[in-house]
């Protein structure tokens, strides 16, 4: 049996003649996932780090995701082995782990997602929806074909290292969090602020000289653009719960607070 999978998020990066435009999922919800995979975008950041997704959620979210021409990312928690093991064998061929700060952890990444002898990823296709419960042939010997590894630079030693940390064999991608890189550089909530913008451009340089795509997340449009101006292959551009929240906001602000405006002005 051949193994019916998704590109990974590296193929998809070097096929495309443009940057990839993506989404978080964080409300974990496989129906939420689902309509965003179908919403046209490129690729899904499923987030266990900071939302209340389970494994048993990520299952669900890869399963709706498949039917979509969308390339699945997990975020994992946190840079830990057994969990990225877990992750792996449910299905997710494209990991992004947080808060990488040294080419030590980006190396250990690396390892959690390969077999022996290349890694320390523990064997059990017989029992896992990765290799479909031993249905697909070749599958320990081809695994690592199929798994993309994206870590995440997210503090101001990550950016002093980053040019060490591109250049570990294994790296497909570097993603770039402002909220917690501002908070690193002692300007919490200013993912804006020029000196994490130009942190955030130094990351750039140093991927783009080791041939290692990188990606940033940026809510705001304009700050979006601008990143993808300066030379991002991929940019998060929006999460399910934000959405949400504003647009929830919107018809509340139309359709209660302006009435009980005009009401009180009689």
């Amino acid at each position: 049996m051949s193994l019916r999978l998704t590109s990974t998020f590296h193929a998809a990066l070097a096929a495309s003649d443009r940057p990839l435009a993506g989404m978080w999922v964080c409300s974990a919800s496989a129906t939420v996932a689902e309509i965003a995979a179908g919403s046209g975008l490129d690729w899904l950041l499923i987030d266990m780090e900071h939302s209340a997704t389970s494994l048993e959620s990520v299952l669900a979210q890869l399963q709706v995701a498949a039917a979509y021409p969308v390339t699945p990312v997990v975020r994992v928690p946190w840079n830990d082995s057994v969990t990225i093991k877990r992750v792996l064998d449910v299905g997710a061929q494209n990991l992004i782990v947080p808060m990488i700060s040294t080419a030590a952890e980006a190396r250990a990444a690396v390892a959690a997602t390969r077999y022996p002898p290349a890694g320390i990823r523990g064997v059990g296709s017989a029992l896992a929806r990765s290799a479909r419960w031993n249905r697909v042939d070749d599958y320990l010997a081809t695994a690592t074909e199929h798994v993309s590894l994206t870590v995440q630079i997210e503090t101001a030693a990550a950016v002093e290292a980053a040019a060490e940390i591109a250049a570990v064999e294994g790296v497909d991608a570097i993603f770039v969090g402002p909220s917690d890189l501002s908070a690193s550089m002692g300007l919490l909530g200013q993912q804006s602020h020029p000196d994490v913008v130009a942190a955030v451009h130094r990351v750039f340089d140093a991927a783009h000289a080791a041939g290692v795509a990188v990606g940033v997340n940026a809510f705001d449009p304009l700050v979006a653009e601008a990143y993808l101006d300066a030379g991002a292959d991929f940019v998060a551009v929006g999460a399910d719960v934000a959405l949400l929240a504003r647009a929830s906001e919107a018809l509340a602000a139309r359709f209660v607070a302006a009435r009980t405006e005009s009401r009180d002005s009689y």
